[in-house]
């Protein structure tokens, strides 16, 4: 049976429910904020090194990020593409494309699951 908890509650404090949202596998985290922000500043700016700058990210941290994604899907997230004369650059799959969209609609119900509970600590 669900309790409510008002009565153990200070009246004069503003009690919210919070709580941060990542995928993870075996303990370890390997897709939430960070990783989302960095595979669409690469879709944004069409590279791994252009995405990682603007994030003031190193660029081999933004590959280790990459990297440890892909260990978690069934095929690459990301496709870098080989220099020529205008240099190289990256673009996301459809699994990237894919996985941005079910982790923002994920984050869509956490949020309202949040406001729902916090909404229920109300005194």
């Amino acid at each position: 049976m669900d309790k409510s908890i008002k009565h153990i509650l200070k009246k004069e404090l503003e009690i919210k429910a919070g709580g941060k949202l990542w995928l993870e596998s075996g303990g370890e985290r390997f897709f939430g904020p960070g990783p989302l922000e960095l595979l669409e500043k690469i879709e944004e700016t069409g590279s791994i090194s252009n995405a990682a700058k603007t994030m003031n990210m190193s660029y081999k941290k933004a590959w280790e990020l990459i990297n440890h994604l892909n260990n978690q899907t069934n095929s690459p997230v990301v496709v870098p593409q080989a220099g020529g004369e205008k240099g190289g650059g990256s673009t996301l799959t459809p699994e990237a494309i894919e996985l941005i969209k079910y982790y923002k609609a994920l984050r869509k119900r956490f949020k309202a699951f949040l406001e729902n509970e916090t909404e229920r600590l109300k005194i």
